[in-house]
């Protein structure tokens, strides 16, 4: 029969050494069900997916499958359970094929691969739910998206009929958010449930069919989605109202800071050009935000910026200075700071402390530092300021970095860069994987900044966070600027136009 409870946690408390992640969590997941989990960054909600799927045990509470008790000790106790977890970072072994991550650490493979069988039943699956994606391509060679997909294989290869999802959309394109709930779709029809982790509250509506709200570790609320509006769940999360429109002070900023120009710029890896002949300007005191699809250029853009990418045609000037070319180092030293779209990979260092990380940027300079001796009082000072002006959630700042939830994690890199008071911050993403009061937060920073007459290039795919903040908006497109408008004078449909290729003066 349908509908009846498959999976049942009961009483789920996690304690570490110097926090309570979870505290008396009761929770239910009926069969062919997408019950989404929401809740603040640092509300325990990857940690209670990490119990049920026997990454973590629980200090106390119990766990039932289909009404009788499981014990889930280890991810592989988790599968045979039918439990399988989609993480927010890929779980993907880059040099492997799709077939070989599919099949990794599997036991019943025998010493000979039977590749024609599990191509055959990989084939099975991907046309069953539209995942279509080459078994024989390494995985280096696939963009976020089919990577993705190859997670959601990976599960359902080992028999998943239960699947955690923990924060599907926060690496995927607008365009692939809603072929993924397709897929869900199709799995709840197929009578399989699914537990989506997300921060966006959009997605929430668009897909789930119950809700339930993780704050400071405790369930606050299960409801129905249809019984509650957007407002209503942000203030069961936050425990207030939270602003999803922001009172913009009227500006006319007109001094030039930066200038682009007429720069080109090729990717390091395939040696083809990836910005051809840009030309743009940031003024001083404002906030330029630059849409586009994900991988048409900006990234590169705005590291040309940062001098973290060669400038072979054109130059770059900040205050009227050449710095086309110019070390990282150097350009923070003059003033402009970068925070990048990956924080793992290039933001952080995962196995450092958080004092390690707030002191990457200034660790050479006074007060941190006095010649070559860190001063570690002084570091820590600082990155407890940092902790507490940005309200991140961290138990212990010698612990490792890679024990924060994504979202503080996001938070301490924006403190970080912001903190140095830059005259022009480069945000990419910055509220990506944030929940809504740290979103509200870390737009608030970026539009106090502009009004202390400091500029920011903000880069993100969010077409409401860039109206909303911005106060010009460039859009681009395979690698050139289509056009440059003021906020107030274009909309989502001109937006979308220029993202898909037409100039802004053809429109």
């Amino acid at each position: 029969m349908k509908n009846n409870i498959v999976l049942r946690a009961v009483n789920i408390t996690k304690k570490f050494p110097e926090t309570i992640a979870n505290e008396d969590i009761n929770f239910s997941l009926r069969e062919s069900e997408i019950h989404a989990l929401l809740g603040e960054n640092g509300a325990g909600k990857t940690t209670f997916m990490n119990i049920l799927y026997g990454i973590y045990m629980p200090t106390s509470g119990k766990i039932y499958i289909n009404d009788s008790e499981a014990e889930i000790k280890t991810p592989q106790d988790a599968i045979k359970y039918g439990i399988g977890m989609i993480h927010q970072h890929f779980m993907l072994v880059e040099p492997l094929t799709v077939l070989e991550n599919v099949i990794l650490g599997l036991k019943d493979q025998g010493i000979t691969i039977k590749k024609k069988e599990i191509k055959q039943k990989l084939r099975e699956i991907a046309n069953l739910y539209s995942l279509e994606v080459d078994p024989d391509k390494k995985i280096w060679q696939l963009s976020v998206g089919e990577q993705q997909k190859v997670e959601i294989i990976k599960v359902l290869f080992r028999g998943a009929n239960i699947l955690i999802l923990d924060e599907p959309t926060a690496v995927l394109r607008p365009q692939e958010t809603e072929p993924l709930f397709d897929i869900l779709r199709k799995m709840k029809k197929d009578g399989k449930s699914i537990i989506f982790i997300t921060h966006k509250l959009d997605e929430v509506m668009a897909v789930s069919d119950k809700i339930s709200i993780l704050r400071k570790g405790r369930l606050v609320e299960t409801v129905k989605k249809d019984s509650v509006t957007k407002i209503e769940l942000s203030q069961m999360m936050v425990g207030r109202t939270v602003l999803f429109n922001f009172d913009k002070k009227e500006k006319n900023a007109e001094k030039n800071l930066l200038n682009i120009q007429g720069i080109d710029v090729f990717s390091k890896q395939q040696g083809i050009k990836v910005i051809e002949d840009a030309n743009l300007n940031v003024k001083k005191g404002e906030i330029l935000g630059i849409a586009g699809i994900s991988g048409n250029g900006q990234q590169e853009l705005v590291q040309a910026v940062a001098g973290l990418r060669k400038v072979s045609k054109g130059k770059v000037t900040f205050k009227g200075r050449d710095i086309s070319n110019k070390s990282p180092r150097h350009i923070a030293q003059i003033g402009i700071n970068y925070i990048p779209a990956d924080r793992i990979g290039m933001g952080l260092a995962s196995e450092l402390s958080c004092v390690d990380n707030a002191i990457l940027r200034n660790y050479y300079k006074k007060p941190i530092s006095s010649g070559c001796i860190i001063n570690y009082k002084k570091s820590e000072a600082h990155t407890r300021e940092i902790v507490k002006t940005f309200n991140i959630d961290v138990a212990d700042i010698y612990a490792p970095i890679k024990l924060l939830s994504g979202g503080n994690m996001q938070k301490l890199l924006f403190a970080r860069e912001l903190f140095e008071k830059p005259e022009l911050l480069i945000a990419s993403y910055p509220t990506r994987g944030l929940d809504i009061a740290s979103t509200e937060f870390v737009r608030k920073q970026m539009l106090k900044i502009r009004d202390e007459d400091m500029s920011v290039i903000l880069i993100s795919e969010d077409l409401d966070e860039i109206l909303s903040i911005s106060d010009r908006i460039a859009v681009i497109y395979k690698g050139k600027i289509m056009g440059v408008a003021n906020a107030q004078e274009i909309d989502k449909n001109t937006i979308g136009l220029l993202m898909a290729g037409t100039r802004l003066e053809d429109i």
